[in-house]
């Protein structure tokens, strides 16, 4: 196994033989100044640690640059790396370098379901999406270039995306409907015609005599959390074309040896200058933590999460912001494509708790979720720990895809509980643990008027103690 401080010592040695030619920035002597700019300089970067540390982590594990790697199934119970899945769609994602060409990628003709290619730049904002929403059922072709591309446009191409970075993640969400058999296989297939390849093999233009290698600096999250971020940060700079309003605020970084491709080496640093950074990081991260009570509203037990994600335009100066969108859901959606109210409490304000009552949400016609045709709306149920519960339907979530029992007058009641309401309302049970739980709601492609204002749920009220 690979010591970890070979691991470290790699990644000095490879950032600073990198940027051998590069001119060394004169660094601040004081503490105070130091602390303050180390401060915004990391809450600038979080974001883009955390999507390289994702970045580094997956080509490890799973694949090649510019290949696409398919998830086959649904989150179940027994995938728990992460918190809070999704139980609607299965993932396919690819990780571009665009340093030398253009990634052109291809999708069949998708009628009558729901998907999303959602293109993620270096800084984690949203660039574009290709799908279901913004271009239709298909076909598309569409091509993704870097800041250094000056090439022409081949024909076949619907559609041109442009990075100010040399790496783009492309998350691609295709819907399935657990509740119809067959569906999945359905999407595999539809995977399986996900098509992702170089500008010139698709102009069928012979391979480039000199092949282009992505060499990443090996990722130590204990270097991350401490000053060694700088390096990350110099070389992540190093692959950015900066933008014009943020070249002034880069410069200023500058004064602790931040800047694109600036060598590092922390031994630099007196240690006072050095004690001021590491404090500045400590703060910077309690204050991105901090914004989890700020970027939402909560009304009727809901937290109805705003516009925390979105492309540079959105985001443009946002920065304590955008790091706490990461921080909270690194690749969220914009509103646009995915609204997820999130339940806290039920209509009392109580803690949910299925080993003690018994739960509904009462819609009436006028209050279900508003969703646009091309989308749909789920209620998806977890555990304390925010994973799934293996329970005797195997559903995780219930939405509008889900064979609901409605009103004449178009209401709809969800059963939340932990034993079955009876066999004529199990079509509209969600089962919880006998525990402690809580809902996410995850509008696709929500209406309008979803939005402005937000839309928020009926509250989840107490339908009897349970063995009553």
């Amino acid at each position: 196994m690979v010591s970890k401080r070979l691991v470290i010592t790699c990644f000095l040695l490879l950032v600073m033989i990198s940027s051998l030619f590069s001119v060394q920035p004169e660094l601040t002597l004081d503490p105070a100044e130091a602390k303050s700019i180390a401060r915004e300089a990391y809450i600038f970067a979080y974001p883009m640690l955390e999507n390289y540390r994702t970045m580094y982590l997956q080509l490890l594990s799973w694949g090649k640059p510019n290949e696409f790697t398919h998830f086959k199934q649904l989150y179940g119970p027994k995938n728990t790396m992460i918190v809070r899945p999704n139980n609607d769609t299965v993932y396919s994602m690819v990780w571009m370098d665009l340093t030398v060409e253009p990634i052109v990628i291809s999708i069949p003709e998708i009628q009558n379901r729901y998907f999303a290619f959602q293109l993620v730049d270096m800084y984690t904002h949203n660039l574009d999406y290709i799908g279901a929403r913004t271009t239709g059922p298909g076909p598309t072709t569409f091509m993704v270039a870097g800041p250094k591309w000056e090439g022409e446009i081949p024909s076949g191409i619907d559609k041109v995306v442009f990075s100010e970075g040399n790496f783009v993640y492309c998350v691609v969400r295709t819907g399935v409907n657990s509740e119809l058999e067959g569906d999945l296989q359905k999407v595999l297939e539809i995977q399986q015609q996900y098509k992702s390849q170089t500008l010139n093999d698709y102009c069928g233009n012979p391979v480039m005599e000199e092949s282009h290698t992505l060499d990443l600096p090996p990722f130590d999250q204990a270097v991350a959390d401490s000053i060694g971020f700088i390096g990350y940060f110099n070389f992540l700079l190093g692959q950015l074309e900066i933008h014009p309003s943020e070249k002034d605020l880069i410069q200023g970084f500058s004064k602790i040896g931040i800047g694109p491709d600036y060598p590092f080496d922390p031994t630099g640093f007196s240690e006072p200058i050095r004690e001021a950074i590491e404090a500045a990081i400590v703060e910077a991260r309690d204050e991105i933590y901090a914004m989890e009570t700020k970027i939402g509203t909560i009304q009727d037990g809901w937290s109805l999460p705003e516009r925390i994600f979105g492309n540079r335009e959105r985001m443009q100066g946002l920065y304590l912001m955008r790091a706490a969108a990461a921080h909270l859901g690194l690749y969220g959606n914009d509103l646009e494509e995915t609204f997820y109210p999130n339940c806290l409490f039920d209509g009392d304000g109580e803690t949910l708790d299925a080993s003690e009552y018994n739960y509904v949400i009462n819609f009436s016609k006028d209050q279900l979720p508003p969703v646009d045709p091309r989308g749909f709306w789920s209620l998806t149920m977890y555990n304390e720990g925010q994973q799934f519960v293996e329970n005797p339907l195997n559903r995780y979530s219930i939405g509008d895809r889900s064979k609901l029992k409605y009103g004449e007058d178009g209401s709809l009641v969800l059963y939340l509980q932990h034993e079955s309401p009876g066999a004529s309302k199990e079509s509209n049970w969600l089962p919880t643990p006998d525990g402690e739980f809580k809902l996410t709601m995850r509008i696709y492609i929500p209406l309008p008027e979803g939005l402005d204002p937000l839309y928020c749920p009926p509250p989840v009220q107490k339908a009897g103690a349970v063995g009553e």
